[in-house]
């Protein structure tokens, strides 16, 4: 398995994790690992000012997966909540999917939020049909909340679905007691 290192993203990082995401999620590099969305979204994933917001608010990180270089990166945030923690933006290179990276940056993900903010849960949200991705976060202790968020059509900031009946779904995994 390969030795990760993590740390928080800083503004310098913004364009190296903006190509990640955009290649875990989108066009045809994307193709190349299983995370693709490309034939339900096409366009940006994410744009360098919306990781400049990001990084810029409060009780939010991005953390960093690194070998000799970036590997993988996710979102992490407690503002609403301190006991749950949002967890989004989750890229691996495609070219690496498939190698239990994914795996080492949601535990360090998991543990970053106890460390930083106490928190007790983590949420996620899904697009409704990818059901790969959705069976990989159940294979790992998520289960759907039963709440449902309407994709953000008509910002392009989040790209250009193909479809019209894109939904968002809402995932948890309450972290065991002796990880708090």
């Amino acid at each position: 398995m390969t030795e990760l290192t993590f740390r928080h993203a800083t503004a310098e990082d913004i364009p190296a994790v903006v190509d990640l995401v955009q290649s875990a999620y989108r066009g045809d590099r994307s193709r190349a690992g299983w995370t693709t969305e490309a034939d339900l979204v096409e366009g940006q994933r994410i744009e360098d000012s919306m990781l400049v917001d990001l990084l810029e608010r409060p009780r939010t990180i991005v953390l960093l997966a690194q070998t000799d270089q970036l590997v993988g990166c996710c979102e992490l945030s407690a503002e609403h909540d301190p006991d749950i923690a949002y967890f989004g933006m989750f890229a691996v290179r495609p070219e690496l999917q498939g190698a239990g990276i994914g795996d080492q940056i949601l535990r360090a993900a998991q543990q970053t939020a106890i460390d930083l903010w106490g928190a007790t849960t983590m949420r996620l949200v899904t697009i409704h049909l990818r059901n790969e991705v959705i069976a990989w976060y159940e294979r790992r202790g998520f289960t759907p909340t039963g709440a449902t968020h309407r994709f953000p059509y008509g910002d392009e900031r989040y790209g250009r679905p193909k479809r019209d009946d894109l939904t968002l779904v809402e995932f948890q995994k309450p972290f065991p007691p002796t990880t708090r």
